[in-house]
Parts: C-alpha cells; sequence; structure tokens
C-alpha cells in the first residue's frame, strides 16, 4: 500500500466508521490476520466430526487458519456487524402457535449475503475514491473466514457458550462482514475475556440438547443444521423436539439475558416476506415447487430447497395439535414423488393419530 505514508490513518478510520454507519452497520471493527489461538478449538470440532456432512468446513483449513492466504497481502481485517430482528418478528409467541411455522428470524426478508456483501464493497469503494487503490475483498459467509473469531478478535463482542458471538449492546440479533484489506489500520483491542459468567440458558434451552459442553455444539442434532444444510431423514429420535421449527432455530438467542439489549433492525431488508412470519404450517405444505421458488426468490430458505422444505414441514405438522385439516393436508402428499418427503409425511400422519 504505496499511500501508507502519506495518508491520515486514524481519521481514515474515523472517516470508515461513519460511512460504515450510513451504510446500515451498527459496529465496525479492526484485527489482525493471527488466528493461532482458535485453530486447535476448531480442529478438535472438525476431527470429532461434529460439523456432520457439512464438508465444505473440512476443506481449504489454511485459508480458513491464515487470512492472508485467502487474500495474498492482507494484514488487516475490517469487521462489521449489522443488527437483523425485524421490529414486528415475534419469537416466544411464534413459538407457542404449533400450527403457524417458525423460521430463524434472520432468513424472513431478502438474502444478507448479496446485500450485506454489497454494502462493504461500496464502503471500501468509497474509502478507494477518497485515499487511492488498496487491496480489499469483502465476504460476508462466503469464503473459508473464521468470520467469529475474528469478530472477537476485534473487539465486537464474545464467543458464548452458545457458539454465537455476543455483544453486551446487542445481544446476537446481528450479522457479520468482513473486508480484508493491505491497509496498515489501527487495531481495536478484543474486550479480553467473556461475560456469559455461570449463566447455562442457552444449553438448558435446545430443544434437541445438542451442545456437548459450553462452547462446543454437535451440529449433527442441531435445528439449524438439521433443518437446512442436512438433506437425508431427520433422525427419528429428534423429530418431536423439532417443534414448529421448519427452518432454522433461534432458541439459543431467544433465552439469552443479552439479548434484552437488542435493538431492533431498521433494514427494509430484514422484514419478513410473504407473511412467512405468520404463516400456517398447512399453507407452507400446500406450496408447489414454482410457488416455492416465486416466494423464496431472493431469500436464504432458498437454501434448504424444496424437497427438505417439504420434509421439514411434515414434521412440523405431525408435531401440531391433533386436526382433521392437518391429516387431510398431510394425506395429499403421500404419493409425493420423493422418498423423503413420502417418509416424513407419513410419520407425521401416524403422530396426528396418535393423539
Amino acid at each position: 500500500m504505496d499511500q501508507a505514508s502519506t495518508i491520515d490513518i486514524k481519521k481514515t478510520l474515523m472517516l470508515l466508521r461513519d460511512w460504515a454507519a450510513d451504510l446500515g452497520f451498527n459496529e465496525l471493527r479492526i484485527t489482525d490476520t493471527d488466528l493461532s489461538s482458535y485453530t486447535n478449538n476448531h480442529r478438535s470440532a472438525i476431527d470429532q466430526g461434529l460439523h456432520g456432512e457439512m464438508l465444505y468446513l473440512e476443506r481449504n483449513q489454511d485459508l480458513r487458519y491464515q487470512p492472508e492466504k485467502l487474500l495474498p497481502g492482507t494484514t488487516r481485517i475490517i469487521c462489521a456487524r449489522m443488527n437483523y430482528l425485524p421490529r414486528e418478528a415475534e419469537t416466544i409467541t411464534r413459538l407457542q402457535t404449533p400450527e403457524r411455522a417458525y423460521i430463524a428470524r434472520y432468513s424472513l426478508g431478502r438474502d444478507y449475503h448479496k446485500f450485506m456483501r454489497k454494502r462493504l464493497t461500496q464502503l471500501a469503494q468509497r474509502l478507494e475514491q477518497h485515499i487511492g487503490s488498496f487491496g480489499y475483498r469483502a465476504f460476508v459467509d462466503s469464503a473459508p473466514v473464521l468470520e467469529r473469531q475474528l469478530a472477537e478478535k476485534s473487539g465486537l463482542g464474545w464467543i458464548g457458550k452458545n457458539t454465537l458471538l455476543l455483544n453486551e449492546h446487542a445481544g446476537s440479533w446481528f450479522l457479520l462482514g468482513e473486508i480484508y484489506t493491505d491497509l496498515p489500520l489501527p487495531l481495536d483491542q478484543p474486550l479480553g475475556k467473556e461475560h456469559c459468567g455461570s449463566c447455562t440458558k442457552c444449553l438448558d434451552i435446545c430443544p434437541t440438547k445438542a451442545f456437548i459442553k459450553p462452547w462446543l455444539l454437535d451440529a449433527r442434532r442441531c435445528i439449524s443444521y438439521l433443518t437446512i444444510e442436512y438433506k437425508g431423514s431427520i433422525p427419528l429420535e429428534l423429530r418431536p423436539s423439532i417443534g414448529n421449527r421448519i427452518f432454522g432455530c433461534d432458541d439459543c438467542q431467544i433465552f439469552c439475558p443479552w439479548t434484552k439489549f437488542t435493538e431492533p433492525s431498521s433494514e427494509s431488508d430484514f422484514n419478513p416476506r410473504h407473511e412467512l412470519d405468520s404463516a400456517l404450517l398447512t399453507e407452507l405444505f400446500l406450496w408447489d415447487e414454482n410457488t416455492f421458488q416465486e416466494k423464496t426468490s431472493g431469500s436464504a430458505i432458498r437454501r434448504c430447497g424444496y424437497e427438505c422444505w417439504l420434509r421439514n414441514i411434515a414434521v412440523a405438522l405431525g408435531n401440531a395439535p391433533c386436526d382433521k385439516h392437518i391429516s387431510t393436508v398431510l394425506q395429499s402428499r403421500l404419493q409425493y414423488p420423493s422418498e423423503l418427503v413420502r417418509e416424513h409425511t407419513r410419520w407425521a400422519l401416524d403422530q396426528q393419530q396418535k393423539k
């Protein structure tokens, strides 16, 4: 970076934070590329197979642990967070309404990956206009990047017992993004310690008991993994615990004491679309594939695919209170081409008939 000796770095950082706020980010901090203190724990979890079938986590380990290899020349990571909880989106109330779907609150609106990455790129471009050319690349869960670890190092918060990044002013209802750069920006300091204390609410509330111990999650039991990443048959013993959660799970956030400090997002892109924050399970189960594609266009929900969408809803319908209409709707999928869907539908009908 040949401009390093001629620009006012501290003033540049102040401008960067102001511009980040203009672009909707709630906080921005800077760290370096040294992740050596995190690599052993991360490798251990992978070696134990706790990542399930997320095989991408096994690949590119050197790029994940050494950011300068992912983008040569990188010396600093700009870490940013953006609150995403919609103002009107209910959490506990929706979980307690078993005939309606619960969808992870980050996925009710537009897919955050694209628009957050675009804004981070805009932030870098604005800085480039101010100081001249420099090296950078923006990431939002889009490459082998240890996001939470970098964010913790930067001082954006601490990694809680539920493995999520927590912030004393915002809980965990926020998303993370990074800009790798060669700019010699001044470093922020990490908090130095976590602030969970003796609290274990997140671990105790987990419906499927997916936490082996504090800070260690078995993804193979996690509802978010089972309903989004996993493409097979959901284990029978876990199905009743899934309740009405058809895409993701927020329980370990909802019941965390720190989330009481969360401020709702002002970003319209996070607002629920197609009434997905209150939809009846039976209505969603009757969507044909074209409707699914239309309603989830530009949404993170696309990640699970239509077949697993039906699989997930079938489980939730099996967990719903006994209802003749639910049984009728389930019967409409008994001849569906996918055996995965048929099997979960048969299970759901059996659960309905037992009630």
